[in-house]
């Protein structure tokens, strides 16, 4: 891999004088003077000291950190439970059209009836999928619809005169879900898994109580194995009086095979930047819309978008409504894209979307459980957990160690360690978009990995400019300025 011919900042690389752009003197009369406009105690004595670089100095400067950028248009990215699938960028001149970009959140509904109708339509849709009634679709991710979704439950109960103080939450899983019921006010109690990666029934009876407010599920869940305990487990929640809540993360295992609505789910969110193709990485952006049951509607965010007699406006007049969770109308881009998305494949293509994930991670299944261990199962669902503890035991050889090698063949690390009730975890997700050939050579070297010698795994990765830092000192000493590679004399 060649190095970047620079490393410093943009601050760094600036020498004053220089430009990209010089604006022409502005040939409009001012009407008033800027102190006039703008009262002086907001007014900064000196201009900001923004880096001056030329023009091919700065595009050189982006180009080059970009390709130290791994993603999903360079690389293979079995990330799990990430969904890391392609983007189409037919969708992404969709979004960029000037009809879409350039709207402004604060015009009013009369002007941009396109942009309503299309959210709309997205919120009819993502009620359909799930087999729910209402859909918000402010949440700017998953984690933030848990949270939304956790503080509609809130409300309802507390409409309700109901005191109810407890989440339920498998010991599977993600991190996220007792974080958000934390975050709204409840007590997240664990539910352990069985033998087969489910929930534990008798563990889940033993722990319901009429404290229960909401029992968070992943279905499929993140061993990629579903739940066809669900029934039960929803119709034990209901004669409580509680609600169940689906985190969404892994929908891309069951679009048009099955509704979450129809075995008993209340409430869910959608990860649109997972299932829906939005651009995925690097922190966002992200959207997590949320579907609830009629009864909990009425305490979704506001505004939703609304129809009247062909006029599509959006609603405030909510009282029981939780509030805004997002500026404006949340990440309208990323749902324009999914948007896109659906309207591409319709019905018919979501089902072979999920049909075909499942299919890929089958078969990248049976190609290396020779090689690892899969704890729960031949079978699974859009995604599964190997393990590395056998090659741990015998040949100090660690799911980190995996990880890390496969970065010298230009393939992202599955997600390690995670789900923690499986010793050094490989949590390995292909996703539909991935051919048979790609599938093949990552599978072929995962097992090439296993046979290498163990001190060079611990050294691992080779090719690259950083190898294997000590990651506790390096969360702690950032290097946030300079050039880390020195020159060589």
């Amino acid at each position: 891999m060649n190095k970047p011919q620079s490393t410093e900042l943009l601050f760094e690389l600036s020498e004053a004088g220089r430009r990209c752009h010089r604006l022409p003197p502005c040939d409009v009369p001012a009407s008033a003077s800027l102190s006039e406009l703008i009262p002086d105690d907001h007014l900064a004595d000196e201009p900001p000291p923004l880096p001056e670089v030329g023009e091919i100095d700065l595009v050189r400067h982006f180009v080059n950190l970009s390709t130290r950028n791994m993603s999903i248009d360079t690389n293979f990215y079995p990330l799990g439970s990430c969904t890391m699938k392609y983007n189409p960028k037919r969708h992404e001149r969709l979004a960029a059209l000037p009809g879409i970009a350039n709207l402004h959140p604060l015009q009013p509904d009369e002007s941009t009836q396109g942009m309503l109708r299309l959210l709309h339509s997205m919120q009819l849709t993502l009620a359909e999928i799930a087999g729910l009634d209402a859909v918000s679709l402010q949440p700017a991710a998953g984690a933030h619809g848990e949270l939304t979704s956790l503080l509609v439950a809130a409300a309802y109960f507390k409409d309700r005169g109901e005191q109810r103080t407890r989440v339920l939450i498998p010991d599977s899983a993600h991190g996220t879900n007792p974080a958000s019921a934390a975050l709204a006010g409840f007590d997240a109690v664990t539910i352990k898994s069985d033998r087969r990666g489910r929930v534990d029934m008798g563990d889940l009876r033993a722990k319901l109580d009429e404290r229960t407010a909401v029992f968070m599920i992943t279905n499929p869940n993140t061993l990629g194995l579903f739940d066809e305990q669900i029934a039960t487990i929803t119709e034990l929640l209901h004669a409580k009086g509680a609600l169940v809540y689906l985190d969404g993360a892994n929908m891309n295992a069951i679009l048009g095979i099955t509704r979450p609505g129809d075995f008993g789910i209340d409430m869910m969110h959608y990860n649109v930047h997972k299932t829906f193709t939005g651009p995925h990485g690097a922190g966002g952006p992200g959207s997590g819309p949320i579907a609830v049951r009629k009864p909990l509607a009425a305490y979704l965010p506001a505004p939703v978008v609304v129809e009247e007699n062909g006029t599509f406006r959006l609603d405030y007049d909510r009282p029981k409504s939780i509030g805004r969770v997002r500026s404006f109308f949340g990440n309208v881009g990323i749902l324009v894209r999914g948007y896109c998305y659906i309207r591409t494949l319709g019905p018919r293509g979501l089902r072979e979307v999920s049909e075909i994930a499942v299919l890929n991670a089958n078969y990248l299944l049976a190609r290396v459980k020779g090689g690892y261990e899969v704890p729960h199962g031949d079978r699974c669902m859009h995604e599964f957990v190997a393990s590395a503890r056998t090659l741990r035991r015998e040949r100090k050889i660690s799911a980190m160690d995996v990880a890390k090698r496969l970065l010298d063949f230009g393939y992202h690390a599955p997600t390690v360690y995670f789900p923690l009730v499986v010793p050094e975890a490989l949590m390995i997700e292909p996703t539909e978009t991935e051919s048979k050939e790609t599938l093949d050579a990552f599978a072929d070297i995962l097992l090439r990995i296993r046979e290498e010698d163990a001190e060079f795994l611990h050294n691992a990765p080779h090719t690259l400019e950083i190898s294997r830092p000590d990651e506790v000192k390096a969360a702690k000493e950032p290097i946030l300025r300079g050039n880390p590679y020195p020159k060589v004399a």
